[in-house]
């Protein structure tokens, strides 16, 4: 029988460790079910591992009630590590709390992030710029888009793991490109999910976000950070490096989304400051933990932790996060800077400047070792695994 109250973390991958050492470091049982990612179940802060199965949404929730009647898991909280098992939180919350707290917002809130056709309706109505973005019906409106180009084609959900939505968006320079890529989309995804939206000009660098946990719609412990590598580093797909920064447009817009959601809870809300004319963009809302959540802890924001005491009723201090904190995940960083070097865009004296104090990994942890040593043989596991999977025929959790 575990110790107390504690959590459950659902999915594997390198968000999901840094949920595990944030309450593990404080004496929290944590409880880890591994889907196809192992990193958070190899923690030395992993009291138990479990499989995350691929079933249905209603099979997955009974599984869930059954484990905590089982396990003695009455008033444990559960903590999802990607939009899927957000959404799947979210939209089950009223049973799930017979057994569980949730970590995440209510459904009713929760589908404005979820759903990126949802995401930029908001926008336009409390007058957030975002890209120009088309929902088109067939071939003949992704030929008429009226947008600048370059172009790309977008999932407004991702309920598959499959080429396209794994990729998250694709690129198109012309009107043949765009329908072209729309035509092979549509046959790995719902058509009427499919968006074409005009590109933001510029890379990670010009990439911003603003991290909160928010109670009510009013940010209380926050920060902004510039996504300064991402992979791969023209049209990235995930952050490398990232650096708090200080960037007031960032944050003004972000508290009108936070405010205009009544958002409760961690969120991760992307913007992207345009090249061509200095506009700052929204890009998505992450209503849960996001890749680099763990440069809260160096920055003085251990989110995790402190939702954990939020949702216990616990007193939890407006904190503004410090600036010039970095975060780095060595695995895919590594490659996206040999890259530039031999481009000449990057020198490898300015990358070792880079990586200064104070500095947090992702995966690497002197008190919790193990998951470092075994990250590559597990990513190539995975990638080998998915290779060889049949497109489409998984549930989409845990994407990176």
């Amino acid at each position: 029988m575990p110790r107390g109250p504690g959590a459950l973390v659902l999915g594997g991958d390198y968000k999901s460790l840094g949920i595990v050492r944030s309450l593990g470091r404080q004496g929290i049982s944590v409880w880890v079910m591994c889907d196809d990612h192992v990193l958070a179940g190899l923690s030395r802060y992993c009291e138990r591992r479990l499989v995350w199965p691929a079933l249905s949404e209603r099979e997955q929730v009974a599984m869930l009630l059954d484990l905590a009647r089982d396990e003695g898991l009455d008033g444990w909280t559960l903590f999802p590590d990607g939009d899927e098992t957000a959404a799947l939180i979210a939209r089950n919350r009223e049973a799930l709390a017979q057994r569980y707290r949730s970590s995440v917002t209510d459904w009713a809130t929760l589908r404005w992030a979820y759903d990126k056709r949802l995401t930029y309706e908001l926008a336009a109505r409390i007058g957030v710029d975002h890209p120009h973005t088309r929902y088109p019906r067939g071939r003949s409106d992704v030929l008429a888009f009226d947008g600048t180009y370059p172009a790309i084609l977008k999932p407004a959900i991702r309920p598959v793991l499959n080429r396209f939505t794994i990729a998250k968006a694709w690129r198109a320079d012309d009107a043949a490109r765009l329908a072209s890529r729309y035509e092979d989309a549509r046959t790995l995804i719902d058509p009427s999910l499919i968006m074409v939206q005009s590109l933001v000009e510029g890379d990670g660098a010009s990439q911003y976000s603003f991290a909160a946990l928010c109670r009510a719609g009013t940010p209380i412990a926050y920060l902004t950070a510039r996504r300064v590598r991402q992979w791969p580093m023209d049209f990235g797909r995930a952050s490398t490096f990232v650096e708090t920064v200080e960037a007031p447009d960032v944050e003004e817009a972000a508290r009108r989304v936070i405010g205009g959601l009544r958002f409760d809870g961690l969120v991760e809300i992307e913007f992207k400051r345009d090249t061509r004319d200095g506009r700052l963009k929204l890009l998505d809302i992450n209503p849960r933990v996001w890749g680099w959540h763990t440069l809260g802890r160096r920055a003085g924001i251990d989110f995790p932790y402190l939702l954990w005491r939020m949702l216990r009723g616990e007193p939890v201090a407006e904190t503004r996060g410090r600036a010039g904190v970095r975060w780095v995940r060595a695995l895919t960083d590594v490659p996206v800077v040999w890259r530039e070097i031999r481009a000449g865009r990057m020198s490898p004296l300015s990358y070792v400047a880079s990586l200064r104090r104070p500095i947090e990994f992702a995966v690497l942890a002197a008190d919790d070792p193990i998951p470092a040593l075994l990250e590559v043989p597990a990513t190539l596991r995975l990638a080998l695994a998915r290779r060889t999977a049949v497109p489409g025929a998984r549930t989409a959790r845990g994407v990176v």
